[in-house]
């Protein structure tokens, strides 16, 4: 009997639960009665000096209350020589494909303030907005008022940020050769030959080499000048001999360094945690997408050497760097 009463106390419950639940009816949005924005920013990861940031901005009102005559944002700090507002309003087809109309004239950049002029009927678009990061805004914080104006003397405007902007510096694709151009500065960024190497000598941190010995993987390697053991017939050029802690790091394909399709980034935070002072003065074997963290033997920069490519035949790298000022 008890088992009974219960089972039937649970088809009880169980019907008023489903009375309850009555189903509502979808109704259709009513589209408001005024001009609207929105605004998305479409960059991922930290906001480096001398890339984008990138973002969309939407504005619509509906057809019979006018059209769009202008959409204009302004940026707290003015933005790089390539800051520009996109005249052409994108939309996504069928395929996924992010197909532009032109709807404006070519945006005006004056100061902070970037603007398009609206040249096409039309009560709706979608504008994309890149801010080149200028580098005296290193440190700093960024904020975005985008706002647009409608025939009607309707206007709206939409805030963004504050975004901050990293204090690392970046370099792409410097090409680096066994004996040839194999002298890296972090300081400078910058690859050298043996006679360029000797004119910057206080400033060479690490040395590119290739060796391919038998039954030991040396293959690509960054050593640091100090080196008694890792530098196999190298003639180092004049006062070249600073030290450097180097420690080989797999499978960090930072974004802006690999330009793949992995969504890692190195930030700021990354280089003042890091923590490599038992790491050596030398990395061997390194591969494509494999990388090293650097710290110089002053302490006063770290680094992050990522290897794009190899080329074991001619005896040659591509690499990026990504470094941060300690001091």
């Amino acid at each position: 009997m008890k088992q009974r009463y219960l089972a039937y106390v649970f088809i009880l419950v169980g019907l008023a639960a489903f009375s309850s639940c009555k189903e509502e009816e979808y109704a259709i949005p009513v589209a408001k009665q005024e001009l609207q924005n929105d605004v998305i920013k479409r960059t991922l990861g930290p906001n480096l000096a001398g890339l984008d940031i990138e973002f969309a901005y939407a504005m619509a009102l509906p057809p019979s209350m006018g059209r769009l005559v202008s959409a204009e944002v302004e940026a707290s700090v003015a933005g790089g020589e390539s800051t520009h507002l996109e005249n052409k309003s994108y939309y996504t087809n069928s395929s996924g494909e992010d197909i532009g109309i032109e709807v404006g004239s070519k945006s005006v950049t004056a100061g902070n303030k970037t603007t398009v002029t609206f040249t096409r009927d039309t009560s709706a678009a979608t504008l994309r907005y890149f801010y080149r990061i200028p580098f005296n805004a290193k440190g700093q914080e960024v904020t975005f008022n985008f706002s647009a104006k409608a025939s009607n003397g309707q206007s709206v405007s939409y805030s963004m940020g504050p975004y901050k902007i990293a204090q690392m510096d970046m370099v792409l694709d410097l090409d680096v050769k066994d004996s040839t151009n194999a002298f890296i500065s972090i300081e400078d960024m910058a690859v050298y030959s043996a006679a360029d190497a000797a004119s910057n000598a206080s400033k060479i941190d690490l040395v590119y080499l290739y060796r391919s010995i038998r039954n030991i993987s040396f293959a690509h390697a960054l050593v640091a000048p100090s080196s008694t053991t890792y530098l196999p017939g190298v003639t180092l050029p004049a006062g070249v001999n600073r030290s450097a802690r180097i420690q080989k790091v797999w499978n960090l394909r930072d974004q802006h360094l690999a330009r793949l399709q992995f969504g890692v980034f190195i930030d700021d935070l990354d280089f003042q945690r890091l923590d490599i002072a038992e790491a050596p003065d030398y990395a061997l074997n390194l591969k494509a997408e494999a990388g090293a963290w650097v710290e110089t033997q002053d302490g006063k920069y770290r680094a992050y050497v990522y290897v794009n490519s190899v080329n074991n035949g001619s005896k040659s790298a591509k690499i990026s760097i990504k470094r941060f000022t300690m001091k």
